[in-house]
């Protein structure tokens, strides 16, 4: 049996890392010959909660046809958001909680979608579906990609699911809810040591909304300032990333993780879209998004018909 490369989508987060692992250990425990990779860096949230339950980051890559010629995405399904030569290995399986774009394959496959919070939501349902036993290593994993993908049962996009699978697994994992979640959450929030350019990439993804080329990139905070105090370096950085990409609009998102707000800088010819999506001025490309917290059902989805008219 050859081996299949399990990976999330590029500028990985805690779901994509931790999902990777999570289900290529379900994989391998049913017999199949799996290895979770990553399409790029760990970030500090990442890597405390695979120090706490001592488990290694998955190893890098950034093409996989060279190695492999079967994949299984996991926590995304947009090919601009997946390895460079993803059309060159054919996907068997996808795990994810994202809308549905620009994925198509030529064969029939292993497809499992669902509106909750987080991937690992899905997989530990394929844990009890399958008959195998969550451990305390994985079950710590899952509850940090829960803790991360819902700010820590926050965000609009955390569902009645998310919340009994993530106190579910904190049993197993041994660890205490609320206290665990706080301090990963914190770990992920200093950017202090951060360059521009890793401010940027921590978590960006690229969407085609409509005719419209979009990045939205976002980081997590107890301070807002501690990141727009840099705005200058920042939009320099972003300005040079829509010429190279050829962007319509790139949206910069800080999110304080204590008040639940966000403030977008956006950029582009297609910046005005951010002002009628959410009713907003931008004062110097900024504009703060009461409540807003979640890309996936708050960004994306509001962008994507207000480019799509």
């Amino acid at each position: 049996m050859a081996k299949t490369l399990i990976f999330g989508h590029k500028n990985p987060d805690t779901d994509t890392i931790t999902s990777a692992i999570v289900y290529s250990y379900l994989k391998n425990q049913l017999g199949f010959d799996t290895e979770p990779v990553r399409l790029g860096n760990v970030n500090g949230e990442t890597q405390y909660a695979l120090d706490t339950f001592k488990v290694a980051a998955p190893r890098l890559v950034d093409k996989v046809a060279g190695e492999v010629s079967e994949v299984i995405l996991v926590d995304h399904n947009e090919r601009q958001q997946s390895a460079d030569d993803i059309d060159q290995v054919r996907v068997t399986e996808v795990i994810d909680h994202h809308r549905i774009a620009n994925f198509e394959t030529s064969h029939p496959l292993y497809y499992r979608a669902e509106p909750v919070g987080c991937t690992a939501t899905i997989l530990n349902k394929l844990f009890k579906e399958k008959n195998v036993a969550v451990t305390k290593e994985m079950a710590g994993l899952m509850v940090s990609a829960i803790v991360s993908d819902t700010l820590l049962l926050k965000s609009p996009t955390c569902t009645d699911e998310d919340v009994a699978a993530v106190r579910e697994l904190a049993d197993i994992a041994g660890v205490n809810l609320e206290e665990y979640g706080l301090e990963m959450l914190k770990a992920g929030a200093d950017m202090s040591s951060k360059t521009i350019a890793e401010l940027i990439s921590l978590d960006a993804k690229e969407f085609q909304m409509g005719t419209r080329k979009v990045e939205i990139a976002q980081v997590n905070v107890v301070d807002t300032n501690d990141v727009l105090n840099r705005q200058a370096e920042l939009e320099d950085a972003l300005n040079n990333i829509i010429s190279q990409k050829g962007l319509d609009l790139f949206v910069f998102v800080v999110t304080d993780i204590l008040n639940n707000d966000s403030v977008a800088l956006a950029l582009g010819s297609a910046a005005s879209a951010v002002e009628t999506a959410y009713n907003v001025k931008l004062e110097n490309n900024t504009a703060v998004l009461k409540g807003v917290v979640s890309r996936k059902s708050q960004i994306v989805p509001v962008l994507t018909e207000t480019l799509s008219k």
